[in-house]
Parts: C-alpha cells; sequence; structure tokens
C-alpha cells in the first residue's frame, strides 16, 4: 500500500493556483485566490478584483509578471498596513515600511532568481504564440511557484508579525 504524502501549504497554494489556472483565472488571480482559500483571510470575496486588470503582465502589456504581482499582493495582505498613518512620526513609519519592504524584497528577489527576469514579455516571449500551449504551460508553471514561494513568506511573515494563520504557520 502506497503512503501518501501531505501536502505542505506552499505546496497546496502552488496546486491550487495552477488548478485555477486551468479553469480560466489569470496569473494574478490564481495566485491571490490560492492565498485567500488557504489563509482564511477576513478580507472579502471582491477583493479578488484588485488582482484582475494585472493578468498578463498588468492588463497584457508584458510588464511585471502577473504571477509575481499576486504573490506581492497575498504577502502584502498579510504585512501591508492596515492603517498607514498608525505611528505618530514620519521616522516610525519610514521604520515600519522597511521591514515590510524586508520581506516582500527578499521574496522577490528570489522569484526573480528563479525565473531570471520579473518581466512577462520576457518569460513568455521564448514559448512563441501568447495565446499558444507553450507558453500556457511555461505560465502555469509559473503560477505554481509562485503561489508556493508566496506562501513560504506568508508564513513567515505570520510568524514576525504574530498574525493568525496560515493555518497558525502549519500547526508550528
Amino acid at each position: 500500500m502506497e503512503e501518501t504524502k501531505e501536502l505542505t501549504l506552499p505546496e497546496q497554494a502552488r496546486d491550487q493556483a495552477k488548478n485555477y489556472f486551468r479553469q480560466g483565472m489569470n496569473c494574478t488571480e490564481c495566485v491571490m485566490q490560492s492565498f485567500l482559500d488557504i489563509h482564511g483571510s477576513d478580507l472579502p470575496p471582491e477583493v479578488i478584483a484588485l488582482a484582475t486588470v494585472f493578468g498578463g503582465g498588468m492588463g497584457h502589456t508584458k510588464n511585471t509578471c502577473g504571477a509575481i504581482t499576486g504573490g506581492v499582493m497575498a504577502l502584502s495582505a498579510v504585512v501591508g498596513r492596515k492603517h498607514p498613518l498608525a505611528k505618530e512620526s514620519m521616522a516610525e513609519r519610514i521604520a515600519e515600511l522597511n521591514e515590510i519592504y524586508d520581506i516582500s524584497g527578499r521574496m522577490v528577489h528570489e522569484m526573480e532568481e528563479k525565473f531570471g527576469t520579473l518581466i512577462c514579455k520576457e518569460l513568455s516571449d521564448p514559448h512563441g504564440d501568447f495565446e499558444g500551449k507553450s507558453r500556457k504551460k511555461n505560465c502555469m508553471q509559473m503560477i505554481g511557484d509562485c503561489a508556493e514561494i508566496a506562501m513560504k513568506y506568508i508564513m513567515e511573515a505570520c510568524l514576525l508579525y504574530t498574525s493568525p494563520s496560515p493555518r497558525d504557520v502549519e500547526e508550528s
């Protein structure tokens, strides 16, 4: 009898994001929706609308990869400032931003190192026609990878910022 290994949260995010792409969601929506599913966020379901226009490298302009943008959006849902002016001084606000930028910057650098670029055009052009099967297959893999990497950083952020979930950092 073969043992089935339970997937980690980052692996679950990867698989869910790829499945959403198969169902016709765009790259950014896929990564963001997999986060929303796993995080059990109190964000309204309409938040996915914020992701829609980033697909195809921002409205099909092939600029910043939508899957990477989706990862940044998901991480920001955990570490982003809910009340940007809550800190009393500008110095405190900037210090708070620097902490947030540190973790998000590390995530983006990991994605750039893995893929070689953050630009949709550079990632998709080697696969020919944008509507072709090869490009779609490549994007689906990248969507999964971005969701997985983002969930890893989201779990780290939950520990650092003592935020509840992702599933209480995978039951510690």
